[in-house]
C-alpha cells in the first residue's frame, strides 16, 4: 500500500513540476514579448522607458490609478493622492494593496515629471554656454 502512495506521490509532483515550468517558461515569453511591444512603439524617451522598467509601471498606469489627466498639474495630482492614500488607509479598512499601488503610482508620476524638468531646463542652459 505505501509503494502505491509514494507512485502517486512522485507522479503528482512531476505533474506539478511540469505544470510550474510551463507556466515559468510562459511568463517569460509573455514578459519579453512586452518588452518588445514597449520598445516598438516609441513611447517616451529612453529615461522614461527605463523608469517603467524600474518601477514597474508606466506613466499611462499611474495616471490611470490616480486619476489624473495632466501631470502638470501638481496641485490636483497632490489631491488625489492624498484622497486616496486616505481612504486606502487600513485603520479606515481600507486595502494596503491598493494604497501600495497609489504611493508606487504617485513616485511614477514624480520622477516623470523630474524628467520632464530636466528636459526643458537642458536647452536653456546650452544657449547660456
Amino acid at each position: 500500500m505505501a509503494k502505491y502512495i509514494a507512485q502517486i506521490i512522485m507522479t503528482g509532483a512531476q505533474v506539478v513540476g511540469r505544470a510550474f515550468a510551463k507556466a515559468v517558461q510562459q511568463e517569460i515569453r509573455f514578459s519579453q514579448q512586452a518588452a518588445k511591444a514597449r520598445a516598438s512603439s516609441g513611447g517616451g524617451s529612453a529615461q522614461s522607458q527605463a523608469a517603467d522598467a524600474f518601477t514597474g509601471m508606466s506613466v499611462q498606469e499611474a495616471k490611470q490609478i490616480l486619476n489624473i489627466e495632466d501631470i502638470s498639474d501638481v496641485e490636483a495630482m497632490q489631491k488625489k493622492y492624498d484622497h486616496l492614500f486616505q481612504v486606502n488607509d487600513r485603520k479606515k479598512g481600507g486595502s494596503l494593496y491598493i494604497q501600495s499601488k497609489v504611493v508606487r503610482a504617485k513616485e511614477r508620476l514624480d520622477q516623470e515629471l523630474d524628467l520632464v524638468n530636466k528636459k526643458e531646463e537642458e536647452p536653456k542652459t546650452e544657449e547660456k554656454s
